[in-house]
């Protein structure tokens, strides 16, 4: 039994023209999308968020390069931007309004002095001749009850007269264990006439 043979027939010179405009025209475009041409690429071709900090060379990204007052302080490590200088002191701004009234402090100590009563003791001096220039003198002594301590003391006359020569010689202080027990006073009285001479102790306990 004979052997079929098929026979290959050789391209036409066309079809080989045309396959070679067919690879160069393949190849051609391969090149521009893998190289293309300075300055072709832009926002149009880039979708959001195609171009990750991975894809950046170091070094890539300079100060020429970035827009100015485009960062954020965020954007930046922590000491890496310098501290500015303090600004101005504001404005006084008004007084706020008045708290709630505070709860009532305790009770203070009793003070050092309690109830003062006042002690007299009285003397009537007289005078036979007025303006003489001879005071008749004489003293008087009032002391505090038992257990009261005298702080003060003055002295009058029942003669409430300008014109009268009236008048305190002295007061000194009664002191019994350095305590103010009383005081001592002595009157003058040169009006020629007879008056009352008092003495007003303050005492305490």
């Amino acid at each position: 039994m004979g052997v079929l043979r098929r026979r290959i027939r050789r391209p036409s010179p066309a079809m080989v023209v045309a396959c070679l405009a067919l690879l160069v025209a393949l190849g051609g475009t391969g090149y521009a999308i893998s190289n293309p041409p300075p300055d072709s690429v832009g926002p149009l071709q880039l979708r959001d968020n195609a171009v990750t900090n991975a894809k950046i060379a170091n070094g890539a990204v300079t100060s020429e390069k970035v827009r100015n007052r485009s960062l954020l302080a965020i954007d930046f490590l922590p000491g890496q931007l310098p501290r500015g200088k303090p600004g101005l002191a504001g404005a006084v701004g008004p007084p706020g309004p008045a708290g709630p009234a505070g709860a009532a402090g305790p009770a203070g100590p009793a003070g050092v002095i309690s109830a003062v009563t006042v002690r007299t003791g009285s003397v009537t001096i007289a005078d036979p001749t007025k303006e003489d220039g001879k005071f008749q003198t004489r003293s008087v002594s009032v002391n505090c009850d038992s257990g009261e301590k005298a702080i003060s003391a003055t002295s009058g006359w029942s003669d409430d007269n300008d014109n009268l020569a009236l008048a305190t010689v002295g007061i000194k202080p009664v002191i019994a264990n350095s305590v103010v027990t009383g005081y001592v006073a002595r009157g003058g009285n040169d009006s020629g006439q007879s008056s009352t001479f008092t003495l007003y102790v303050s005492c305490y306990k």
